[in-house]
């Protein structure tokens, strides 16, 4: 047990500044100084140093609360998506945002709307009554998205979208440059004879197959119209689009390598090889992207991908959000593109020598 005169003379059990004042030998406004960041030229290092100490040893904290309206902020910003409960990359976005967050002294309020429209609305509004000091807001698809309603009221920054009326700062994948990256992992070993499946007419699948032919119209190669199998994303659209393209064609009549849309894309291009007696990457070499959790490692062969940098999309949203708090100016309504980084792993060889 601890003497009287170390323990909370407030009878709450929580230790309160006065607490701290009184074992420190301090006055209440001393305390005050060093948890309010005031303490330089006020205090000196000795008084400071036993300040702390005497913090520590009661277990305070500073009230967040107070701290927070003393400062005009509440230390929360808030974090509105469109599905977190059902992306499989929700989470590296969403620990981005919160490590960030964390560091920064705030904590993140996080509400799923399930892509409705109205409930966005209504999710913002009730962060707004709660006076959070700003607002991301998330999609976990590349598209153009509908500012919800009161999201100007107040420093907001968007992540893995692009505001249709481009009236606010946006955080998204470098697709294009993630489209030639895969490119010239198959280039640089020798295929030139390439295709691309599935995918659809979002911004990420015609971004994608921008960069991809930049890659390759750099190197004098054109892709084959009917070497671009739009087949959507999901595994099944994977299988038919490679059935569509080996099945029955002659070896030195098909595609050597792949880029597929995503790794489910991937997965279905690998399973079809499997089928067709297609040996990966020995006579076809295929590129994932997405760098897909708990998938992408364990497939047959382990997929090399390109991958979407969610958690980097977090962090940079709420760096730029803090930073907008910090100083009370809203960042500029620019777009920033941030790297797709290469993962490889066993599925991309040597073209073959026919």
């Amino acid at each position: 047990m601890g003497s009287a005169e170390q323990r909370p003379a407030t009878g709450s059990g929580r230790p309160t500044s006065r607490d701290v004042a009184r074992l420190a030998g301090v006055s209440h406004t001393a305390v005050s100084f060093v948890f309010n960041g005031r303490a330089e030229g006020n205090l000196s290092p000795a008084t400071q140093e036993r300040i702390r100490q005497a913090a520590a040893q009661l277990g305070y904290r500073p009230d967040p609360v107070a701290r927070g309206l003393r400062r005009s902020r509440t230390a929360v910003i808030g974090l509105v998506t469109d599905e977190i409960a059902s992306s499989p990359f929700a989470g590296r976005l969403l620990r981005g945002a919160m490590d960030t967050a964390w560091t920064g002294e705030h904590l993140v309020l996080t509400v799923d709307s399930g892509g409705d429209p109205a409930k966005e609305d209504a999710a913002v509004a009730e962060l707004l009554d709660r006076r959070v000091d700003g607002i991301i807001y998330a999609a976990m698809s590349l598209r153009r998205v509908r500012v919800p309603e009161g999201l100007h009221r107040t420093h907001s920054v968007l992540a893995n979208c692009l505001p249709e009326d481009d009236s606010l700062p946006a955080v998204i994948p470098a697709e294009r440059a993630g489209g030639r990256t895969a490119a010239r992992l198959l280039l640089e070993q020798g295929h030139r004879r390439v295709a691309l499946v599935g995918g659809q007419d979002d911004i990420a699948s015609v971004e994608r197959l921008r960069g991809f032919r930049d890659a390759l119209r750099a190197e004098g190669i054109t892709v084959p119209r009917d070497w671009v199998v739009r087949t959507g994303g999901e595994i099944s659209g994977g299988y038919q689009g490679a059935v569509r393209l080996l099945d029955g064609a002659p070896a030195d009549r098909r595609p050597t390598g792949v880029f597929a849309y995503n790794d489910r894309v991937a997965a279905g291009i690998l399973h079809a090889a499997t089928r067709l007696g297609i040996a990966v990457p020995g006579d076809l070499s295929v590129v994932g992207y997405d760098d897909q959790e708990h998938m992408a490692a364990y497939l047959a062969p382990p997929l090399t991908t390109v991958a979407l940098p969610h958690r980097a999309m977090g962090e940079t949203a709420a760096r730029l959000l803090l930073d907008a708090i910090a100083t009370g100016r809203t960042p500029p309504a620019t777009v920033r593109r941030l790297a797709c980084p290469v993962i490889s792993r066993a599925s991309v060889g040597p073209a073959p020598i026919r």
